[in-house]
This record gives C-alpha cells, structure tokens and sequence, in this order.
C-alpha cells in the first residue's frame, strides 16, 4: 500500500472511530453498563493516537494523548463520566476531527490557530489529571502473605510510580546449584530502577530446623524500567523451572496491551497467541498454561492464566473480544467488498441505457412480428429488470447513519436553549437511495432545530402546563406506496394558527376573509421570510430556514406537509421517492403524447364515466375528484371515446387522472428536467421510450394537490 492511500484509509477510519467515540459518548450517562462504552471510547481515542504516530502527526498525538489519560482514569473508577466531562470530551472529539481534517487538506504539522483552540481543552483535561490521587486498587493475581502490610508499605511508599511489580520465590535447593539470589536481583537493578523491595520470610524456620544450604526467602519487587515483560523474565531464566515468579506490568501498560490487542491485524485468533504478540505475556508462560490446561483440558485457557497471575483479567476479556471480532470479521470480509460510490453511480447509468436499449429492441421484435425474437427480448427484458433491481439495491443505505448525526444536535442545542429535550428515534432500519440520504440531511437538520427551538416549551411552561419537564422528539422513518416517509415530531405547544394567519394577511400572502384549512394556514410557515417568532436568535426568527427546507425537499421530488395540535405538539411529514435513478412505470397516452406514472402511486384504473361539467365521479359509492389531463396541459383536439380514469394515491388521498389510452407497464429511466423546466407544475421528469421519443414523468403530489384546489376534498384512502 503506497503512503497516500495509508493516509486516506487512516483519515476514513478516524472519523468512524471519532463518530463512534462521539455517539458512545452520547450514551453513555445513560446506559446500563457504562463499563463496556468507557472502554470503547478509550479504545477509540488510542487508536487515533497509535495510528497518528505512525505518520508522524505528533500534533495529534500530542492532544488525543491527554484525551487518553482523562479516559484512563474514567476506566480505573478515579474519574466519574458525569454531564461536564461529556460535553468537555464532545468538544474534543470536534477538535479531532477538525485535526484531522486539516490532514486530509494537506496540513501534516498542524496550524497554529487549529492548536490554539485546543489550548483551553488541555488545560481543562489536565485539571481533572491533577486531582488528588487514590492509591491504586491491588493488582489481580498478587499471592497473600503473613508479610503483607511490608508489601502494602512498598506500594504504598511508590503509589506516584508506575511501576513493575515482580513477585520471586526461589526455590530451596537454588544455593546448591551454585546461584545466589540476590545477584539475580543486583542484575535487574542494571536494567532500571529498584524503587522498592520487601524480603519475605514466611517459609522461613525456626534456628534448630533452618538447614543452612537451604534458601527460605522471597521477594516482592517495585520495579521501574523501560524493558518488557519478556526482558525481565530473562534475569530468572536459569532459576525459572524450579523458582514462582510472578511479573505484574504498570497499570499503564495494561491499557497498553488492551490497545495493542485491539489493533492486531491477520487472522491469528488463538488467544495464547494474542497476548504473547502484545506483550502481556512470555513464551515460557504460555508452556506453562498450556501444560496446565492438558492436566485439567474443560478449563480455558484464559482462565489458567488469571489463575496463574500471568495475566490480568481484563487484558484477557479484551483478547476474548479482540478474538470474536476477528471471527466474525472474516466471516463478514468473505461477504461483502467496499465499491467507490462513483463506480455504483456509473453503473446505475449503465443499466438506464440498458433498459432504453432494451425497450428498443423489444419494439423492433414486436413490429417484426418473429415470434422467436419476441421471446428472447421477452427474456432479456425479464432479465434486464432484475440486474435493474440488484443495481438499485447496491445504493440503498439505512437512514439511520443520518438519524444518529441528531443525538449530537440534540445534546448540545438543548443546552445551548436551556432546555432538557430527549431525542427518541423509529425506523433506522428503512433503506433508501444513497443520493436522497445524502440530501435530505440538511433538511432534517433545520426541522430538529426549528422544533426544539419553537415547539418545545422551556421546563417552567411544560410544569405549569402538567407536563414532563423534559420535552421528546421523535425521528421516524417508514415506508408506505413506494416511497420513504420521514417524520419530525415533538410534544411541545404545537403551532398557533391565528398568529399564522394574522401574519400571512400582514405580509399580503392571504386574503383577509378567505377561508383556509388548517393544513393550508400551517403551510404558510414555508413561504419565504415568513416567521412569526418575537425576538431573533442564533436559531431562528430571521425567517431563513423552512422555505429552504420545502424547496431542497421538492428537489428530491417529496413534499412536505405539518399537522399540529395546540398544546399537544406539531408533526412535519416529508415523503420522499425510494430512488431517484429508476422506477417501475406505466405509460398513458393523450392523442399522441405519452405520460409516464410511476406504478407505485397507482391505485387502479377504472373507465371514466361523470356528469356532464363535473370534475368527480362515483367510485364505488365514494366521490372520487379528477383532473383531465388534456385540458391540464392544453392538448388540442377531443378527447377519445373510452376515456379511462388512473385513480392515484398519494399521503393517504386519492384523486382521478383522466387520459386517452393506457399503454401498460414501462421501466421508467429518470432523467432531469432542463433548467428552463423547473417552474413547470405537475412535471417531475422525463424518460426515453423504445422509440427513441421523450415522455414526460408526472408528478402524483402536485396532481393530487391540483385536485384539492378544485374545491373537492379528495377521498381518505
């Protein structure tokens, strides 16, 4: 792998991790076991600090390392994850992300005003690194002896120092095979520094049965030194087989190890293995828990290690987790492959032409009247549809990447409001084009804000109102008809039509006296420059915001609807199509232009028959309002006998089409309309037939709402 493409993979997998950081972050006040999100977010942060020092982004590691050291005193209980600590490690997640998007720009060094706004976070992550200090919880595996309280005074006596703890018992006969124990130990104070050192005499025996030739001692030993594990263990070696020795690392190095275990690479997933490869643990350990475990083969080998005080309880969950990860990982790796989104987008376009191509070549077969020909492009049609429908799946994405960028709105906006708002989300699961994804998220943005800015009451209100204190909004997504509904709901005071409509009459967009209904008046609120707020803030009330929200919304071809109850709260519906590529179709014809209609709107087609001048007919018993499509765009000449009625759905209404012909069931490429285009109503595309023509895509929502205005009330679906 070249340098650059190494760096852009470390740029993508910061920012995962900084998002998974981030929303561990977010949950974890309130989780059941916060244990398990610390340690992720732990895991996350020195991760990003390991991998910047491989490309010598020392800025980076320099911060993300205080960072670091917070956390680590969360994970050893020092530290309590409360409100303040969260929103002052959010802020640092924001700050390593901004560091590391100046690397992905070409900044390697880091800027000085991008350092200087990290200054005040340091300062106010080292106050939480220079309170008081606790001494430090006895190390798992530590053997208990009569001598204890000397041990106690020695980690005691070096409670400031990270240091070794070496646990030696010699064996009787080692002062008969020539060795003295106290070299061993004069050895090791070449490789660091002995900070503490208690003689244990518990096996020692009374004068009339000590046998001189015989050693009775051991030795607890605080140990400072840069060597590891492996390097300490050397300075017994030729006393380990018949010596205990017993090597416990800094509680440094424990988090140490647990970071390496989580960075290791390859498909070893043996957990003996994985702990010798990140230091936790020797090769003549591991021989030693190995034999142990073939004595007693039910018992894991994680379990003879914690037992044999070879390795800390936590280390080894971490190598269990690391070890089921692999696992599933290569199960994964073996189904799926990362694709550049360019690559699916070219092709998509691919299998458009395809399918024009395709419509092509079928009408030639059946103008050719082979019957043999008319088959295989039968097939190949059937064909085509579903590399269609394989193509379009590959770019449909859950919403729920999108939902979760909200809990970080909502935690810092309600803040910054004053206000204790809980955001609750539905339906992250519902897939949709990667392109409407993509977006719809600065729409969502401006309805989450606007609704915890305007619908939800301060915590005074809601009280005397005898509600919650605390306000909900609620993020849904679900699918109904062929399209994706997304919906923003919150239980706040809900909109207040009067003040609507009196500002509407102000600005001249209604007239005073004209009835409208409530969907009508609350709709008014998307009108550019409309607001009704009292006082401008850094939210809302220039009256920027909801018109940009329905024009980006009607780009995607979607509408936008609200539906609010005084006091109870104020619902924002947006319907967006599933993809903005390709749709099943069907094609209708008025005198010789042909429609298209995407099939998922249809509800039926019925022959038309009404009284003369009206706009409705009885469907069933049930008054249907419908549009006639000549006279909507003007189509010279009359219509033909044996008109048809395309009944459509939409929103939960229905409304009639009258057209001419139907012409069946069409795969329908979409293609933009020009610029010249845009302001035309009812038109929300074009596609290619087979015949090389262009026909037009309705758009279903501005029919339906054309209906509407025609003073019928379309019928409740």
């Amino acid at each position: 792998m070249e340098l650059d493409d190494a760096l852009e993979t470390f740029i993508l997998e910061s920012r995962e991790l900084l998002e998974d950081m981030e929303n561990a972050l977010l949950g974890v006040e309130g989780a059941d076991e916060k244990d398990e999100m610390v340690n992720a977010i732990f895991r996350a942060a020195h991760t990003i600090k390991g991998s910047s020092g491989l490309f010598s982004l020392d800025h980076i590691v320099a911060f993300t390392h205080v960072v670091e050291s917070v956390l680590d005193r969360v994970r050893a209980g020092k530290l309590k994850i409360a409100d303040q600590l969260v929103v002052l490690l959010l802020a640092c997640c924001d700050h390593i992300g901004n560091l590391v998007n100046a690397v992905a720009g070409g900044d390697h060094e880091g800027n000085t005003e991008l350092n200087e706004q990290g200054e005040p976070l340091t300062a106010q992550l080292r106050a939480y690194l220079d309170g008081p200090k606790t001494a430090p919880p006895a190390m798992p595996g530590t053997v208990a002896h009569p001598q204890a309280e000397q041990v106690k005074r020695i980690n005691a006596n070096t409670v400031n120092a990270d240091h070794w703890h070496i646990s030696i018992r010699f064996a009787g006969d080692v002062l008969q095979n020539g060795m003295d124990p106290l070299s061993f130990i004069r050895y090791l104070g070449t490789m660091g520094r002995i900070t503490g050192i208690a003689t244990l005499t518990d096996t020692l025996p009374s004068a009339q049965q000590m046998d001189p030739e015989l050693c009775y001692l051991g030795f607890e030993i605080a140990f400072q030194t840069t060597a590891d594990k492996s390097a300490i263990e050397k300075v017994f070696e030729f006393v380990r087989e018949d010596s205990r020795l017993l090597i416990l690392p800094p509680h440094s190095l424990i988090a140490e190890y647990i970071s390496l275990i989580s960075q290791q690479q390859g498909e070893n997933a043996r957990l003996g293995d994985m702990l010798v490869q990140c230091g936790t643990l020797t090769p003549q350990e591991l021989d030693l828990a190995l034999n142990a475990q073939y004595e007693t083969p039910n018992k894991p080998i994680g379990t003879i290690l914690v037992e044999q005080g070879s390795v800390q309880p936590e280390v080894v969950d971490a190598a269990l987790i690391k070890q089921k990860q692999v696992k599933e990982m290569g199960a994964a790796e073996s189904r799926s492959i990362r694709v550049d989104a360019d690559k699916l987008d070219g092709l998509i376009n691919l299998v458009g032409e395809l399918i024009i191509a395709g419509a092509s070549v079928n009408l030639i077969a059946h103008r050719a009247k082979v019957t043999e020909l008319a088959e295989a492009t039968s097939k190949l049609s059937t064909l085509v549809e579903e590399v269609r429908d394989s193509a379009l799946q590959l770019r449909m994405v859950k919403i729920g990447a999108t939902f979760g960028r909200f809990q970080r709105v909502v935690h810092d906006v309600s803040r910054d409001l004053g206000k204790d708002i809980i955001l609750v989300i539905d339906g992250e699961d519902t897939e949709l084009d990667k392109t409407v994804v993509e977006k719809i998220g600065d729409p969502l943005m401006h309805l989450v804000r606007n609704s915890m800015d305007h619908g939800i009451e301060s915590a005074e209100i809601r009280a005397a109102r005898g509600k919650p204190e605390q306000g909900t909004l609620k993020l849904n997504a679900f699918h109904d008809s062929g399209a994706i509904v997304i919906t923003v709901q919150d239980d706040g005071g809900g909109l207040k039509r009067e003040r609507i409509l009196a500002k509407a009459i102000e600005r001249g967009l209604v007239e005073a006296g004209h009835h409208l209904s409530d969907a009508e008046v609350y709709a008014l609120i998307f009108e550019p420059g409309f607001s009704t707020a009292e006082k401008v803030t850094n939210l809302s009330g220039r009256g920027v915001g909801l018109d940009v929200v329905k024009r980006n919304i009607t780009a995607l071809r979607g509408t936008v609807s609200i539906s609010s109850e005084d006091g109870v709260g104020t619902m924002v519906t947006v319907r967006l199509p599933l993809t903005l590529a390709i749709i099943d179709g069907f094609l209708v014809g008025v005198d010789k232009s042909v429609y298209a209609i995407a099939l998922d709107m249809i509800e039926e087609c019925v022959a038309f028959s009404a009284e003369p001048g009206h706009d409705y007919t009885n469907l069933r018993g049930q008054v249907l309002p419908f549009i006639r499509l000549r006279e909507l765009f003007s189509v010279p000449g009359k219509p033909a006998k044996g008109e048809n009625i395309v009944v459509l759905k939409h929103a939960g209404h229905k409304a009639g089409l009258v057209v001419d012909t139907l012409l069946g069931e069409f795969q329908t490429v979409i293609k933009p309309l020009g610029k010249m285009f845009y302001q035309s109503k009812c038109i929300s595309g074009s596609t290619i037939l087979g015949s090389g023509d262009v026909a037009l895509i309705l758009d279903v929502p501005a029919l339906v709402n054309q209906a509407m205005a025609r003073g019928v009330q379309p019928l409740l679906s």
